[in-house]
């Protein structure tokens, strides 16, 4: 196994980034982990866990809303890891807002982080790829939001499926350069974001908390919530050169929420 690969995986404090970190460097990658200023300790955590698992690993606080944060966290991964092979863009937030409740200034902390949080992250990137002149793979978060939305997650929902089609542009640009571009859309995974998430929907719909996860279950054909682990196993396939010829694409791993 090659493993001189370089993958770099934002919002991977907890949950799906922390379990995308984790897998990437099972499958050989040299990981570099970013996420905001405020989760250092957990990056530092982790990266240390890849550490003594004998992984080369890199950790660095960064917004991905910023350019130059993303810019300095790319040049300083290659500086420290190697050449950049894969990006996995996954940071991103979610709440429940009703929309005739919804603030400009919500959508606007949404959108910042989902979609311009990809945008900056791809474009960072893309940058380096291109210089290295030998192609990549860039992996974004999308959600089964991303292809129904639901009501209460409205401006959440618009942001996702703002990933789907800046993945597929992306995918159409940089062809030419050997970059593959897709992304993966998972439903109901038992993290803390959903935590903070079902608690805001108790509040708005009544209730205890728990209700609204539990509520899913049986909606799910597969019977249980996803776990961080059920993610990262595509996120890896994504990563892979098994994923070569793919690309534009947003895989949906849902446990059957959504077909079709």
């Amino acid at each position: 196994m090659n493993d001189t690969r370089v993958a770099i995986v934002t919002g991977a404090a907890g949950g799906i980034g922390r379990a995308v970190a984790r897998r990437l460097a099972d499958d050989g990658f040299r990981v570099a982990v970013s996420d905001l200023a405020s989760t250092q300790p957990q990056l530092d955590e982790l990266a240390g866990e890849l550490a003594a698992r004998g992984v080369l690993s890199h950790a660095l606080a960064a917004d991905v809303t910023d350019e130059a944060d993303m810019a300095r966290l790319v040049e300083t991964t290659v500086d420290a890891l190697g050449d950049l092979d894969v990006m996995v863009a996954n940071a991103g937030i979610v709440s429940a807002v009703p929309l005739l409740e919804l603030s400009t200034a919500e959508w606007d902390r949404v959108m910042s982080v989902n979609a311009r949080g990809a945008l900056v992250s791809y474009q960072a990137a893309a940058r380096q790829l291109i210089r290295q002149g030998h192609g990549g793979k860039i992996i974004g978060a999308a959600s089964v939001a991303a292809h129904q939305s639901s009501a209460l997650v409205g401006h959440y929902s618009a942001s996702k499926f703002a990933v789907r089609a800046l993945t597929q542009a992306a995918a159409l640009e940089w062809a030419e350069h050997g970059i593959v571009v897709n992304a993966y859309s998972p439903g109901l995974v038992h993290t803390s974001m959903w935590d903070d998430l079902d608690r805001e929907m108790v509040a708005l719909q009544g209730g205890e908390p728990g209700d609204v996860i539990a509520g899913a279950v049986p909606e799910i054909p597969l019977g249980r919530v996803q776990r961080p682990e059920d993610v990262a196993g595509v996120v890896s396939y994504l990563a892979s050169a098994d994923a070569d010829y793919m690309t534009g694409q947003s895989v949906v791993v849902d446990g059957g929420m959504l077909l079709g």
